[in-house]
C-alpha cells in the first residue's frame, strides 16, 4: 500500500504519524486488508469503494458517524470482499471470526493473540 492508496480509504482515523487505532482488534484488520491487497486479492480501489459503500450503508442504518465504529466497517468491507473473491467460503468466515472471538477472549490484556492452538483457527495468523 502507498500513501496515496492510504489517502483513498475514507476518513481514515489518523494523526501525523499514521493510521490511528482505539483497540488491537482494529490494527489487526487495518493489517489484514493491507496484506491481502499486496497479495493482489484486490486493488485499493476496489477497498476503498467497498469501504465507502458499507459506511454509506450504516449511516443509512443511523450510525451517528462518531469515529468510534469506523474500524467495524472496516471490518465489515474486508469480510465482503473476502467472501466476493471466493477466498473464504461462509463456513470458513464463521469458523475463522468464531476462534478470533475465543482467542481475544482467552487472551489477557496487553498479551498477544494467538490462534495456533484452535483446531478450528486458521494454521497462520494474517
Amino acid at each position: 500500500m502507498t500513501t496515496t492508496d492510504l489517502a483513498q480509504s475514507p476518513a481514515i482515523p489518523r494523526d501525523g504519524d499514521g493510521p490511528v487505532f482505539r483497540e488491537p482488534w482494529e490494527a489487526a484488520a487495518f493489517a489484514m486488508a493491507v496484506r491481502l491487497h499486496e497479495r493482489g486479492l484486490f486493488t485499493w480501489k476496489e477497498w476503498a469503494a467497498t469501504l465507502s459503500e458499507e459506511i454509506a450503508a450504516a449511516q443509512d442504518r443511523g450510525d451517528p458517524d462518531h469515529g468510534d465504529t469506523y474500524y467495524r466497517h472496516w471490518l465489515a468491507a474486508l469480510e465482503r470482499l473476502v467472501a466476493a473473491k471466493g477466498a473464504v467460503g461462509p463456513a470458513e468466515m464463521t469458523a475463522r471470526r468464531d476462534a478470533w472471538d475465543r482467542a481475544v477472549r482467552a487472551t489477557p490484556h496487553g498479551q498477544p493473540i494467538l490462534l495456533a492452538n484452535d483446531p478450528r483457527s486458521c494454521a497462520h495468523r494474517p
